[in-house]
């Protein structure tokens, strides 16, 4: 039996969620993140089906399979350093595919754990890929207070830039979004995200606000390039490499994704 304002709930799981490991929480409304621009902007979009992407029969790519019951969303983010590229080196066969990911799920696991031990709150753990009954994470962070969507078309934070790694895990109390925040470093910048991009993904118009009626896309201008940017994750997995999977005798292709648009950002230094 929940007890308390859900103000004050919010801010408990919050801060239960940083004692669990994450670097910053906050939370979404489910209604208002069905309106947010990544959601509103898949259905129009063209099928996708580089990195990232998940083969689902009788599903359409980028389309998002709202849980029953979901209605409101926890975000969390770890600080991804400079120090440890490792952290995200993609490794067939290891849980959670990367270090980051893992630490990521521990943390939820420890959360969900005490938030139905506690408040009898049934939480709803979701996979990363869309496809298989994910969210738009950038967009959930957003709304949650986490930073704002760069011009790199990834998320921004005051305190680590680009460079966290985020995840998302649904409730079924309809909880307020802990708010947006005006933090905007992109705006005036000069786009050291862009500059750096191997495969110039920012080069070109690709969405209007005539073509997919809404004010906010991809890039924040509409040039960010899903497709060319794919062309680099491409050849990052061509030249990924068989290794030993830690604490086994197992091995997996180790793959190392490009990270230029997060290390050319000066944002959180």
């Amino acid at each position: 039996m929940i007890k308390e304002s859900k103000t004050a709930l919010s801010d408990r799981i919050i801060s239960r969620t940083i004692e669990f490991g994450a670097c910053m929480a906050g939370i979404a409304n489910v209604e208002e993140l069905k309106e947010s621009p990544s959601h509103t902007i898949s259905g129009k979009q063209t099928e996708f089906s580089g990195v990232g992407t998940k083969e689902v029969d009788g599903k359409k790519k980028g389309k998002v399979i709202w849980p029953e019951h979901a209605n409101s969303a926890v975000v969390i983010a770890v600080e991804h350093p400079r120090y440890a590229p490792d952290m995200d080196w993609w490794l067939k066969g290891l849980k959670g595919g990367t270090r980051g990911n893992a630490k990521l799920m521990s943390v939820f696991a420890k959360l969900a754990k005490w938030v139905e031990a506690e408040t009898g709150i049934k939480c709803i753990k979701i996979p990363y890929h869309i496809e298989h009954g994910g969210v738009f994470m950038k967009d959930t962070a957003v709304l949650a207070g986490l930073g704002c969507i760069g011009k790199s078309n990834i998320l921004v934070t005051p305190e680590y830039g680009p460079r966290v790694r985020l995840r998302v895990m649904l409730l079924d109390l309809d909880l307020p979004s802990t708010g947006m925040t005006d933090f905007d470093p992109c705006k005036d910048c000069e786009e050291y995200c862009r500059r750096a991009c191997p495969q110039k993904a920012f080069e070109k118009q690709i969405y209007s606000k005539e073509t997919f009626g809404q004010q906010k896309l991809p890039g924040r201008t509409g040039v960010y390039s899903r497709f060319t940017c794919n062309l680099e994750m491409e050849k990052n997995l061509d030249a990924g490499r068989e290794v030993v999977i830690e604490g086994t005798d197992k091995t997996g292709k180790q793959v190392k994704f490009c990270r230029r648009c997060e290390m050319a950002c000066p944002v959180g230094r």
